[in-house]
């Protein structure tokens, strides 16, 4: 809706960001806001969000379907939950790029067995959770999404049907094994929260 308000949380970018994003001024409440490390972006954007939910996407996220964001916003109501994410889906990568998102999907429709996770990619969040659990931890300096949301009671937490489109810019960047080593040993440090202190080069 040309209504709702999006903030773009931009770390001196230099790629044009900024400009592209001021183009759809005329057709979207659109502003660019200082950023920084994930968390720290996504923190200040936050802070002036005004509304019952605030929705969190990486920069390179596009939605599967048009009613993804609208059914997950439907879903939080319904169910009064805090936190709900979606599939993440990879358009135009290879087999083993679909596998390996795949796998994060079936993990976390797994964790709610035991504690619920979802990535930045899409994290709708209730705004007054969000805050009482203190926003993104802006000391971790890896995988904040997935810290933030193991605070998530499990049945606060929902996953709505659809997905979004993710590039796999990452996997050509660090390649599937280094990608798949990180995310497995997030998995299995999911306890120790130093381990998420150490910088762990995934913004290197």
């Amino acid at each position: 809706m040309s209504s709702t308000r999006v903030l773009v949380a931009d770390a001196n970018s230099t790629d044009g960001t900024p400009e592209i994003v001021m183009s759809f001024r005329d057709r979207l409440n659109v502003s660019v806001i200082r950023g920084g490390m994930p968390s720290v972006g996504r923190n200040l954007g936050a802070a002036q969000a005004e509304s019952d939910y605030v929705l969190f996407l990486d920069a390179d996220i596009e939605p599967a379907h048009v009613s993804v964001v609208r059914r997950a916003v439907e879903l939080a109501q319904h169910k009064q939950l805090h936190c709900v994410t979606t599939n993440i889906l990879c358009r135009g990568g290879s087999w083993i790029d679909a596998a390996v998102y795949g796998g994060n999907n079936f993990f976390q429709y797994a964790s709610q067995i035991h504690h619920p996770f979802a990535t930045g990619m899409f994290m709708l969040f209730d705004r007054k959770k969000f805050w009482e659990l203190g926003g993104f931890n802006e000391r971790v300096l890896y995988a904040e999404d997935y810290q933030l949301t193991l605070q998530v009671e499990r049945s606060r937490f929902g996953i709505v049907r659809g997905g979004v489109y993710t590039t796999n810019r990452r996997f050509q960047k660090m390649g599937h094994l280094r990608v798949g080593w990180l995310f497995l040993k997030t998995f299995m440090n999911y306890w120790n929260h130093d381990y998420f202190l150490r910088d762990h080069k995934y913004w290197a």
